[in-house]
């Protein structure tokens, strides 16, 4: 079983919300519904902008507590990184 790490924006430089999930298509739906009231509800958090996948829980779970203590720079090069324009990345893993 995979397990993801992510990112979602409200938008390039607006709120940005870290997470981690064993089912990324089915958690960044519902974030995107709103399925759960919360802060990426509360924000309009819903655009996927960076994602890494993992094999094991411990070290998806790990990671996820290391990137939530970052500054927000240190996010905002990561995700640049690889998605200069903060595309929502959402379309591209569900097919």
């Amino acid at each position: 079983m995979a397990y993801d790490v992510y990112i979602l924006a409200s938008r390039r430089d607006g709120a940005i919300y870290v997470g981690v999930t064993n089912d990324i298509i089915r958690r960044i739906f519902e974030h995107r519904s709103k399925a759960v009231s919360g802060f990426t509800s509360k924000y309009n958090i819903t655009r996927l902008v960076w994602f890494e996948i993992y094999n094991d829980p411990v070290s998806a779970i790990t990671r996820e507590k290391e990137l939530k203590k970052w500054k927000r720079a240190w996010k905002t090069k990561l995700i640049e990184k690889n998605n200069p324009n903060w595309d929502d990345l959402y379309d591209s893993i569900c097919n």
